[in-house]
């Protein structure tokens, strides 16, 4: 995948999305659940957010894709996780792990350590996050590394989104300041991972290409926002009718 080929990827991977419509569970933060499961139909996938033990195998069975993310860190989750992912693992369903404040608590981290193992097909995180899973400061090399150890593809999100897979490293400078001033951006962003991963088989291309439609659509709706109560909604209108010319006049890809 190079550069320059990425934004015609994207669009190529969202149209595919939006005729198939695939199932993306998601095991997600409380405060989390509506933004993502409304960015997951904007895009024009179909969320499931239950949590039941008796339930969450059915869902998680019929699903394209899973979403295991830690920000509510509950007993109820982790047994919704553990189950989910003995269904993944029998149907080899792709899934995304996002380990939210693991650098906060050390239960977490060890936790999410063991997620890692179960050999998520991204991970996306921040910068801290990394350091606490991977045990190095996130530069180029590292992301490298971690990518290779873990087989993962490895995703560093923040001002500059880096997407590792071991082989190749790609820079996505899109989003806006207001992506910062609102809950469940990264949240809805690795939800949004798993909906293209469902759809597209090479994993580093599948999240790259997921970044950057989100980015594109933070972009455009920052533009038309006029602050952070105003910005979510118009980041979902934004990644409704994101389409081929405006990924390809937007993205800023390196």
């Amino acid at each position: 995948m190079r550069a320059h080929e990425l934004p015609h990827i994207t669009a190529d991977i969202l149209a595919r999305l939006r005729a198939r419509a695939p199932r993306v569970h998601c095991i997600t933060n409380s405060v989390a659940q509506t933004f993502t499961a409304n960015t997951l139909l904007a895009a024009g996938a179909i969320p499931s957010m239950t949590l039941s033990a008796g339930e969450i195998g059915a869902f998680v069975s019929r699903a394209d894709a899973l979403l295991v993310n830690l920000g509510t860190f509950d007993e109820e989750r982790r047994a919704a996780t553990a189950a989910a992912l003995d269904v993944v693992g029998e149907r080899r369903t792709p899934w995304v792990l996002d380990p939210v404040f693991i650098d906060r608590s050390e239960p977490r981290a060890e936790y999410a350590k063991s997620l890692v193992a179960q050999n998520p097909d991204a991970i996306r995180l921040n910068g801290a996050e990394f350091t606490a899973l991977g045990g190095a400061e996130p530069d180029d090399a590292a992301l490298t590394r971690f990518a290779l150890d873990t087989l993962a593809v490895v995703a560093l999100t923040g001002t500059v989104d880096r997407i590792a897979d071991g082989a190749q490293l790609v820079s996505i400078e899109n989003g806006h300041p207001l992506m910062a001033r609102v809950t469940a951006m990264g949240c809805a962003a690795s939800a949004l991972v798993a909906a293209f991963l469902a759809i597209e088989s090479d994993a580093c291309t599948a999240t790259a290409a997921a970044l950057l439609a989100f980015g594109v659509a933070g972009g455009v709706a920052g533009e038309r926002a006029s602050g952070p109560g105003s910005f979510p909604a118009a980041l979902l209108d934004a990644l409704y009718a994101l389409d081929k010319h405006t990924l390809g006049e937007k993205a800023r890809v390196t």
